[in-house]
């Protein structure tokens, strides 16, 4: 997994990459402009790149970006230059997409979650946990899958609600900082003939920007 992010406006020219989630004590190790990420076991979960702009023409973008194979390849060179290793492996797997809930169940510890069957194309299913009040069976949503960053920055990891396992999440339209989204709890609801399922899931595109007109 390799999730990166870049906000030259907000932290300068830094390209962050996660490959682990974070728990317990992070340390740090710099070599050059190359800050490796451990965890307490001194596994590596991530690295900051400084100056990235020397490296990779990132643009202005501001948030999660997909890197290609290309730049993937030049960060591991840098990384191994400067005595790291150089082990990031390309993710180009759509990260929001067009969910449809096959199902959904009570949470069997929880009077308020619901456990959900959710298609996300490609005859693949995840099992999202949601607490979402309108949430039910025969609707359109957008998932966030495991690896993606959401625009308040939270990361989606695999995780577990009450003990049921969840793998990714049903996300509102307040949580996609859409425009004229409800701000009370709730999933978004996508029409039936939005876009198929599977089909990736841009919150800047026209057609997502006007949901709430």
């Amino acid at each position: 997994m390799l999730i990166s992010s870049y906000n030259q406006a907000g932290m300068g020219d830094v390209l962050v990459l996660l490959t682990a989630p974070q728990s317990g004590a992070t340390h740090s190790e710099r070599k050059g402009d190359i800050v490796r990420l451990t965890n307490e076991k001194n596994e590596t979960i991530g690295y900051n790149v400084l100056n990235v702009s020397q490296l990779l023409d990132l643009g202005d973008v501001a948030g999660q970006i997909q890197l290609d194979a290309d730049q993937v390849a030049i960060l591991n060179q840098a990384i191994n230059a400067v005595g790291f290793t150089g082990d990031l492996v390309v993710d180009t797997d759509p990260k929001f997409v067009v969910g449809y809930v096959e199902s959904a169940e009570p949470h069997p510890d929880s009077d308020h979650l619901q456990v959900t069957t959710t298609q996300i194309g490609n005859g693949e299913t995840l099992q999202l946990v949601s607490g979402s009040p309108n949430m039910k069976a025969g609707i359109k949503v957008v998932v966030a899958k495991v690896g993606a960053m959401m625009p308040s920055g939270l990361i989606i990891w695999p995780g577990a609600l009450r003990g049921v396992e969840s793998n990714g999440m049903i996300v509102s339209g307040r949580e996609l900082a859409l425009p004229n989204a409800p701000q009370q709890p709730g999933a978004l609801i996508l029409p039936d003939d939005f876009a198929e399922v599977g089909t990736p899931f841009d919150a800047k595109a026209p057609a997502a920007q006007a949901l709430f007109e």
